[in-house]
């Protein structure tokens, strides 16, 4: 019972219509495919992959996988500690604020929910200004709190990011649905290593290197028309 009580709370916090406000953001996607760099579902797989690769599977899935444990032992400063630290790799304006609005969102979400204080608290830190609240944080202290497990969260939270990411190429890119699921099934093996790696790190094994990527967050508030935050 537990653990499909774990799993439920992992499916709802990784759900593409949970309100952490992931639907506005393209982390980058937009500019590569304003420039044509990214045109069809071939560019999209290489962009999600470069993603995962680089950043959300070495640094933010990491961080998830620690704040999961952070939540089930109900540590509070030990999540602030991470969230400061993850918060140091964030080096792209936009990416940084889309990270902190969607764990923003996502904590008030799950302090609303109700029934435990610990969401409540750091929901109240992240308002108070007390930490930055990034989404992998809050998401893998939330999801770890109901009883998932480490390497579990970092998966969820990877496959929610190519969900995200994929959801920003159907709108930018002309590509169908199907298309966009065979992205998302390309990127399974890729997703189960990367969680496996994370859930086995430490705070000192997160790193982030995606210079292109970083470079096109850059570019994006520059961009004339846009239809994301980043």
């Amino acid at each position: 019972m537990a653990q499909l009580t774990a799993l439920i709370a992992l499916l709802q916090f990784a759900d593409g219509l949970f309100p952490s406000g992931g639907f506005a953001h393209s982390f980058g996607l937009e500019t590569y495919a304003q420039a044509g760099t990214v045109r069809d579902a071939t560019g999209l797989q290489r962009f999600v992959s470069a993603h995962l690769e680089g950043s959300a599977g070495p640094a933010d899935a990491v961080a998830a996988a620690l704040a999961a444990r952070c939540g089930a032992a109900a540590d509070l400063e030990a999540c602030l500690e991470l969230d400061r630290s993850l918060d140091a790799m964030k080096t792209v304006p936009e990416f940084r604020a889309g990270s902190r609005q969607m764990g923003r969102q996502t904590a008030r979400a799950a302090a609303a929910l109700g029934g435990d204080p610990f969401p409540a608290g750091l929901a109240a830190a992240v308002d108070d200004g007390l930490t930055s609240g990034h989404h992998a944080v809050v998401f893998g202290a939330v999801t770890g709190r109901a009883g998932a497990p480490p390497a579990a969260v970092a998966a969820a939270f990877l496959h929610s990011t190519a969900a995200l990411l994929v959801g920003a190429g159907l709108r930018l890119l002309p590509i169908g649905q199907l298309e966009g699921q065979r992205v998302l099934v390309a990127m399974r093996a890729p997703i189960v290593r990367l969680a496996r790696r994370a859930a086995s790190a430490g705070v000192d094994d997160m790193w982030s290197f995606t210079p292109g990527l970083e470079i096109a967050g850059l570019r994006h508030a520059e961009l004339e028309g846009r239809l994301f935050r980043s």
